[in-house]
């Protein structure tokens, strides 16, 4: 008779990027708990991403990015919940992203449950920064930006360091492209943040 390990052992197996491959939110979830040192996602399909650790650069530039977010939060926490790069939020088309940074309005944020705020937050953050490294594709990250934007986002800036460039995704307009600009203005969803991209573009 055979029988079963009780605790398996892990392998690792390589995925060509042709073979997709797709799980439940509760497999999602599961794989998310198992492998913190790596970011994953999945798409409204059910389609797992996996997106690996970052470099140096692209570290120290999301530093300054969710760094300067913290700061204007600190001084507007009435206002709502700011969130790093680790936070999953469950869309309501039914993907689960993780923006680089992001915030929820507070009154939006109280609605929820406890239980709610402890998992993947459902919900679409209000406002989303997703920070371009080398090894993302510029035309995923930006069909990324027309999803949150669809599902509610208010504000969303696409950086790509590479080319200096800003996208700004708002709902109901074009997107606007900054070319080497300096700063970034919260407009009326985060009133009185700015981000200096001074730290971000150098």
């Amino acid at each position: 008779m055979v029988q079963t390990p009780t605790n398996p052992e892990t392998i690792s197996i390589e995925l060509p990027s042709a073979i997709a491959l797709y799980v439940t939110p509760e497999q999602f979830e599961a794989l998310s708990i198992a492998n913190r040192d790596l970011r994953l996602e999945r798409t409204p399909q059910g389609e797992l991403i996996v997106n690996p650790p970052i470099g140096g650069e692209s570290g120290a530039r999301n530093r300054s990015i969710t760094g300067q977010l913290d700061r204007w939060y600190e001084e507007h926490e009435d206002l709502g919940e700011a969130f790093d790069s680790s936070t999953g939020f469950r869309l309501p088309n039914g993907a689960d992203r993780s923006p680089d940074a992001s915030w929820v309005r507070r009154e939006r944020w109280e609605a929820l449950t406890p239980q709610q705020r402890k998992g993947f937050v459902p919900l679409c953050p209000d406002f989303v920064v997703e920070l371009r490294s080398e090894s993302d594709s510029l035309i995923k990250l930006q069909a990324k930006m027309q999803e949150y934007i669809d599902n509610a986002a208010l504000l969303g800036w696409l950086i790509d360091p590479q080319n200096r460039r800003v996208e700004i995704h708002r709902p109901g307009v074009e997107v606007e492209v900054l070319e080497h600009p300096t700063e970034l203005s919260g407009e009326d969803v985060l009133p009185g943040f700015v981000l200096n991209l001074r730290r971000v573009w150098r």
